[in-house]
């Protein structure tokens, strides 16, 4: 049955903190902050073996405190935000999916508007991972045989889980697929594991609420044994393998002895998000992928140089498992990790000047981005789920499980509720996951997304660990013994506090609307140890590191660019798009005045269906990894 939301009175905040790249935040503070709840930690350790981060230097002061008198302000406690019981969090799961596709859905397109092709494929899988939770949150009476058995209210929760898959279907034929074909290799990587996605939910979905096939009527217009959606599969499958085969074009031994180039049409980048999509696409499709024999709708060159149809694509296919491995092994190598245990975002080779009569320079990745952002750290995980599940190797499980840990670390942890829970921690401050340009309210589209894509690759590396092994000609995969399955599952449990911690945070930035805000730490907003900031504290901006371009423009200037892109030679072309900057400066003076009567989380791009996803996403995840054993 469905859980409900409750109607109570929401608690108003009182004052707002405001934070901007240019005014500094209060030693002193007036006024006060409510909290929906206190967490508490149940005695887990999630220690870094990292050094201590230090104090700054420098602190923002005096800073100007937002107008309590003028709407709701960025926070406020709501009903259920506690999530003290799974219900609240499933409940809180279902109305963040409702918001996401009754506000930013267009049935008649298939599509999210307002979204771009990447995020919208993003969009699309936050969707289907969704639908495969209320499908598991649905218990199908053993003694019920067919759909016709099925109680009123077991048929309301079948009817919105078909009404969201038709959603999925709507998108299929929505999605700008011509258009993703020219785009960089990452963009195309998210289609793959998009469809790959809703292939899982399918077949997940497809058992529970038909019986057995030899329970099946013998007329055929009364066959109610396979679910309707299994038509889909095909269709689904096949984008998702074309996809992969242009992606994969994009793996070069030529530098740095392997590796995923990020982009065709800029100087080579090897980056870490490009190199883990690659990863978890390769395993996925070994895993998932059930075959492919549509030859349409492209063409390709044979070796004799004529024009022949797609070939037929086996499931399953070894393949798959030698491109994760390898893919694997090189980025584990490649050195794209920094003091933290958090990936960076990539590398450029030094001197590559390209081209047969170029200079590919030093040939290695040897000039690193030193730009963290939370996606770098997620997608990777559920490569290394699957990667365990093809091969049986435990390394896979405990190097996933020792990046959660240093991400956990990363987001001040270890120090909230002392005077330091306001410092930069590397992805947030007191215990709350946030992106770097959160705080400023900068953050582009492709910012909005990333900590739903943590949170979506978290949940499914936390999966329970199969106690059955799968076996068929050449394809196998391994189960768990009972003290495997015990480990992983106790070590995902232990963040459980710091999943609530996270939830309430992004459930506290809804508007009156429900839609999620991108900025979850504001201070004085949400759980354990947010309290007003004393005279003894301190706020911290994150560090100038690298080139966040996934916020701002790629530069245009050698490092990125191809030798025969002219824009970074020509003279009357500003250096990191100084062009933009005084205008960029005073849109944003606008939104911190803005911000100061109003919500931090309306400025820049405001709430969008990618800060949506967002929320959607972490609640899947408390709800997944932690609620769902109790429910």
């Amino acid at each position: 049955m469905l859980a409900r939301l409750s109607t109570k009175t929401w608690l108003l905040a009182g004052t707002v903190v405001l934070l901007s790249t240019t005014i500094y935040l209060a030693h002193s503070f007036v006024g006060f902050f409510f909290s929906p709840a206190i967490l508490s930690d149940n005695g887990a350790s999630l220690t870094s073996p990292h050094p201590p981060h230090v104090p700054p230097q420098s602190v923002l002061e005096n800073a100007a405190l937002p107008n309590p008198s003028h709407g709701t302000g960025p926070c406020t406690p709501r009903a259920g935000s506690h999530f003290s019981r799974p219900s609240d969090t499933f409940a809180g799961l279902l109305e963040a999916l409702d918001v996401m596709q009754s506000h930013y859905y267009v049935m008649w397109q298939g599509q999210w508007p307002t979204a771009i092709d990447w995020t919208a494929a993003v969009m699309g899988t936050h969707v289907s991972a969704a639908l495969a939770a209320m499908s598991q949150a649905w218990e199908f009476p053993p003694h019920r045989t067919s759909y016709l058995d099925l109680a009123e209210e077991d048929q309301e929760h079948e009817n919105l889980i078909n009404r969201y898959f038709t959603q999925i279907t709507s998108f299929y034929f929505g999605e700008n697929a011509f258009s993703l074909r020219t785009q960089a290799y990452d963009d195309m990587l998210w289609v793959v594991l998009g469809w790959l996605e809703s292939v899982k939910f399918i077949n997940l979905h497809s058992g529970l609420p038909h019986p057995p096939q030899d329970k099946a009527p013998k007329d055929p217009a009364r066959n109610l044994s396979a679910w309707y959606a299994r038509q889909f599969i095909p269709q689904f499958a096949h984008r998702a393998r074309l996809f992969y085969d242009l992606a994969s074009k994009g793996w070069d031994t030529s530098l740095c002895g392997g590796g995923m180039v990020w982009n065709p049409y800029l100087a080579p980048y090897k980056n870490a998000i490009t190199n883990q999509l690659f990863i978890s696409a390769s395993i996925s499709m070994y895993l998932y992928f059930p075959g492919d024999h549509n030859s349409s709708p492209f063409s390709i060159r044979n070796p004799v140089r004529q024009l022949t149809n797609v070939p037929p694509a086996r499931a399953h296919d070894p393949k798959y498992l030698e491109n994760a491995v390898e893919a694997y092994q090189w980025l584990n190598t490649s050195g794209m990790t920094n003091w933290r245990g958090l990936y960076v975002d990539g590398f450029h080779i030094t001197g590559w000047r390209g081209g047969q009569n170029g200079s590919l320079g030093t040939g290695k990745c040897d000039l690193r981005e030193e730009k963290v952002y939370t996606y770098n750290q997620g997608v990777i995980l559920s490569g290394l789920r699957g990667l365990w599940e093809a091969t049986g190797s435990v390394a896979y499980l405990e190097d996933g499980h020792r990046l959660i840990r240093n991400v956990i670390a990363a987001t001040g942890w270890n120090t909230r509720g002392t005077r330091w829970r306001w410092q930069w921690s590397g992805l947030g401050r007191n215990g709350v996951m946030e992106e770097a340009c959160d705080s400023t309210g900068t953050c582009s589209q492709n910012g909005h997304t990333f900590k739903g894509i943590f949170f979506h690759h978290l949940a499914l590396f936390c999966h329970s660990l199969p106690n059955t092994a799968l076996s068929e000609e050449d394809f196998q995969t391994f189960s768990a013994s009972r003290d495997l399955s015990k480990w992983h599952n106790n070590r995902c449990k232990e963040y459980g506090p710091w999943l609530r911690n996270n939830a309430q945070a992004a459930y506290v930035t809804r508007n009156d609307e429900g839609k999620f805000g991108t900025w979850w730490g504001i201070p004085g907003c949400h759980g354990q140890g947010n309290s007003p900031m004393s005279h003894e504290e301190e706020f911290e901006l994150p560090p100038d590191e690298g080139t966040d371009y996934r916020n701002d423009v790629v530069p245009s200037n050698m490092i990125w660019r191809l030798p025969d892109d002219q824009i970074w030679q020509l003279d009357d072309v500003p250096n990191d798009d100084e062009s933009t900057s005084k205008i960029e400066s005073e849109k944003r003076n606008q939104d911190l005045a803005d911000a100061r009567m109003w919500d931090p989380n309306n400025r820049g791009r405001g709430r969008t269906v990618e800060t949506q996803s967002g929320g959607l996403a972490i609640m899947r995840a408390l709800w997944k990894i932690i609620d769902l054993d109790l429910s």
